[in-house]
């Protein structure tokens, strides 16, 4: 591929910018979301305080704003879905009005977790089977918006699920199919790219150039200091579950993930998407949806629930543990206190 000269910046890059917009990375979980979001936050683009920590599964972070996060799990709830429901692309309106309070409550979220921010970057898998909220909420706000899509091997992303969820292969192929189609249908008519995690890895310069030419500005902020700090980030260690796995050898789901998959590369690769496997791939997916639908996302919300009341029942009882330690502490120290007072007393007795 021959990729496109990387578009000048209007002005330096070190000056302040005029400019506004909203960078959305969209995709599947695990997928190499985090990575992308990493080079566009060190390139300037903006990230709110309140973000989800590493863990053993991602030491070095999500970069996801928490609130969001939570927000777009209760939304997905409220429509009888989940984040794990394979059938949660196309998205489901409420009605009228409680749709108009979520877009409320996104917009409010937005002004909170954000500010005054030029460059928000926005970076929760959930928002791409919920991009029909988001893109009004930001579009109301009068915020452009610019999307990232990063394509990852589904096997690869199939054994990450794996290894974090104990998900079957099938369910996170599947997965896969209905988060990238909701990614792709619902950025049509944005700015937008399509960059491979694997070109990501290998040469992220090149992915960038990618990035900027396909959105016809610059990023923000990528400047020698900013570029070093990302040399730093994407080190090898985020290169994990190559799969020795074919698509086709997958029933079911392998021949439609093989489809979407080779469009989506080629597309990332420079070509033009094609819209027929597009297409053919969303037609399988909701006859999938129409066959299994009944039998599989009621239990996936059923089990999201559940998993959210045991959250919050946790984080009540750890709430509840601080403040009896806080309370045993400030116990200790009255009764610390009294015990000097009463040594005190005795010492004015006995030179009585």
């Amino acid at each position: 591929m021959t990729t496109r000269p990387r578009p000048a910046p209007s002005n330096d890059r070190n000056a302040p910018s005029q400019e506004r917009a909203a960078y959305l990375v969209l995709g599947m979980h695990r997928s190499g979301t985090s990575a992308m979001a990493s080079v566009l936050a060190l390139a300037g683009a903006e990230m709110p305080e309140d973000l989800m920590p590493g863990d053993e599964h991602n030491a070095k972070g999500y970069f996801e704003p928490w609130k969001i996060a939570m927000l777009n799990g209760e939304r997905l709830r409220a429509g009888q879905s989940a984040w794990d429901d394979p059938f949660s692309f196309p998205y489901q309106p409420l009605d009228a009005q409680a749709e108009t309070d979520w877009i409320d409550r996104a917009c409010d979220l937005l002004k909170s977790e954000y500010g005054r921010a030029n460059f928000p970057l926005i970076k929760d898998p959930r928002v791409s089977v919920l991009m029909p909220l988001w893109r009004t909420a930001l579009e109301q706000m009068g915020m452009p918006i610019r999307v990232v899509i990063p394509i990852r091997h589904p096997l690869e992303v199939a054994g990450s699920l794996t290894r974090r969820d104990r998900f079957p292969v099938e369910k996170s192929v599947l997965l896969w199919c209905s988060y990238m189609l909701a990614s792709e249908v619902y950025s049509r008519g944005l700015p937008r790219a399509f960059v491979a995690y694997d070109s990501l890895l290998k040469d992220w310069r090149g992915a960038v150039s990618q990035i900027e030419a396909a959105h016809g500005k610059a990023l923000p902020r990528l400047n020698d200091r900013a570029s070093r700090a990302i040399d730093d980030f994407l080190t090898s260690d985020l290169r994990h579950n190559q799969s020795q796995l074919a698509l086709d050898d997958l029933p079911l789901v392998g021949g439609l993930a093989a489809k979407l998959h080779s469009a989506l590369m080629r597309a990332a690769g420079g070509d033009r998407l094609d819209d027929q496997a597009v297409e053919d791939a969303r037609q399988e997916l909701a006859e999938m949806q129409a066959r299994f639908g009944m039998l599989v996302s009621p239990v996936t919300h059923a089990l999201d629930a559940a998993r959210t009341d045991l959250l919050h029942e946790r984080q009540h009882r750890a709430h509840e543990q601080g403040q009896a330690k806080a309370q045993g502490r400030e116990l200790v120290g009255v009764q610390a206190e009294l015990a000097q007072i009463e040594a005190s007393l005795n010492a004015v007795w006995a030179a009585r």
